[in-house]
C-alpha cells in the first residue's frame, strides 16, 4: 500500500513539474515533494514540497540578456568537472572560479561539467543551468 501511495505521489509530482517547468516555485515545490517522498512518504512529500516552494522563489530567475550572454560568451579558462551534480538552488564549491557578467555584476557564470552554469555570486549559488 505504502509503496502505491509513493509512486503515485512522485509521478504526479514530476508530471506536474514538467508541465509547469517554467516557474521556479513550481520547480522547487516537485524536488522538495520528490525528495521528502523519498525520505518520509507522503507526509514527507507535503513537507518537502512546500520547503521547496519557499526555496524556488528566492531564486529570481536572471534576464533574458544574462543568460544570452552567458550563452554566447566564450567558455572561462578554467572548466572544471567535479563529482557533486549541479543542482539549482546549491552552491558551488569554492575551487570552481566563477566570471563575472560584465553588464549585470548581480550573476557570474563558469562551465561545470560541460554545463554552462549562471551563479549568484555572493552565495554562489546556482540560479540556472543554461542548455
Amino acid at each position: 500500500m505504502f509503496s502505491k501511495i509513493f509512486i503515485s505521489t512522485t509521478a504526479i509530482a514530476l508530471m506536474s513539474g514538467a508541465a509547469l517547468a517554467g516557474s521556479s516555485t513550481v520547480n522547487g515545490a516537485v524536488g522538495g515533494a520528490a525528495t521528502g517522498a523519498i525520505v518520509g512518504g507522503p507526509a514527507g512529500a507535503a513537507v518537502g514540497g512546500a520547503a521547496g516552494a519557499v526555496v524556488g522563489t528566492l531564486l529570481d530567475p536572471p534576464p533574458p540578456k544574462v543568460v544570452t550572454y552567458v550563452r554566447e560568451a566564450p567558455p572561462p579558462a578554467d572548466t572544471v568537472v567535479i563529482k557533486e551534480k549541479v543542482v539549482v538552488g546549491q552552491p558551488l564549491p569554492e575551487a570552481v572560479a566563477i566570471t563575472p557578467v560584465p553588464d549585470d555584476p548581480k550573476y557570474a557564470y563558469t562551465v561545470v561539467n560541460d554545463q554552462r552554469v549562471i551563479v549568484e555570486p555572493s552565495s554562489r549559488k546556482v540560479i540556472q543551468i543554461v542548455n
